[in-house]
């Protein structure tokens, strides 16, 4: 059976996964995430280790989940339409972000994995200023630092960075700059 990244009708799972709006118990000022829901396209910057530079068109897709107390993504990289067997390793990702509110600590828990390469992360993400800012580590217990700013009803940037060995010098990974394609329904945006 070939992989499939696309379904024409609904099953029962997406039914049960999918929430219609943000659950009360994610208090109004603690909704980091709901200006986020809807489709975007990703002008992406990736730097690799060696210090080239790859530059792509992604996507990403946000939806409230959970009965509305977690916000889950996909992003992928390059977007479906340019896809291949041959694309680079990378930067690939056909991946997802799962953020469910934690009422015991007033932050997100946020979860990345990427089957694709294995890469997966942890990190919780609070408000600061006017930035959404995830602190975490990736498997090996590498620091890093992913920032949603200059966010805008049909605009955000979004910086991956790790910090260096020195533990003093955070290194860009990934940038993107994203731009609505697609809104979220009112109800996926606000409240049930």
């Amino acid at each position: 059976m070939e992989p499939s990244t696309r379904s024409d009708r609904p099953d029962p799972m997406h039914s049960a996964l999918s929430a219609r709006g943000r659950s009360p118990d994610v208090p109004d000022e603690m909704d980091l995430y709901g200006r986020l829901i809807g489709s975007w396209e990703l002008d992406v910057v990736a730097h690799d280790d060696a210090g080239n530079v790859t530059r792509t068109t992604g996507e990403a897709h946000a939806a409230r989940v959970l009965e509305g107390r977690a916000v889950q993504d996909v992003f992928i990289n390059p977007r479906r339409s340019d896809r291949a067997p041959d694309s680079p390793k990378f930067a690939n990702w056909f991946g997802t972000t799962l953020r469910i509110y934690d009422p015991s600590i007033q932050a997100w828990r946020v979860h990345w994995f990427n089957p694709h390469d294995g890469v997966r992360a942890e990190l919780i993400g609070r408000r600061r200023g006017d930035r959404i800012e995830q602190d975490g580590t990736f498997p090996d217990g590498t620091p890093i630092r992913w920032t949603f700013s200059e966010i805008q009803e049909d605009s955000f940037r979004w910086r991956g960075e790790r910090l260096e060995p020195d533990g003093k010098t955070w290194r860009l990974q990934v940038e993107f700059l994203a731009r609505r394609s697609a809104p979220a329904g009112e109800t996926q945006r606000g409240s049930v």
